[in-house]
């Protein structure tokens, strides 16, 4: 599977602690080996079509979309990022 970040999510990225970018790519290597895989704690988004949110740490949240063969990272932060998907 591709991976494609969207402009905001290489921006949320990169204001992201050290430690938590770490986290992160370890959390997108197992979005794209099995996006269900357990401590990712993938689910739907509600209120929003076909966006999807993936546990990082217990604090961040990750929301991302399949586009056939490509994941599309689009948000990366608190779980304040979850309210800014649904907008």
């Amino acid at each position: 599977m591709r991976i494609r970040w969207t402009p905001l999510f290489a921006r949320d990225f990169q204001n992201l602690p050290g430690e938590v970018q770490a986290r992160a790519e370890r959390a997108i290597r197992l979005l794209t080996e099995n996006p269900q895989y357990p401590s990712l704690r993938s689910k739907k988004m509600r209120g929003v079509e076909n966006i999807w949110e993936a546990s990082v740490t217990l604090s961040y949240r990750i929301t991302y979309e399949v586009s056939g063969e490509t994941l599309v990272l689009r948000r990366i932060g608190t779980h304040d990022i979850l309210r800014k998907e649904k907008r």
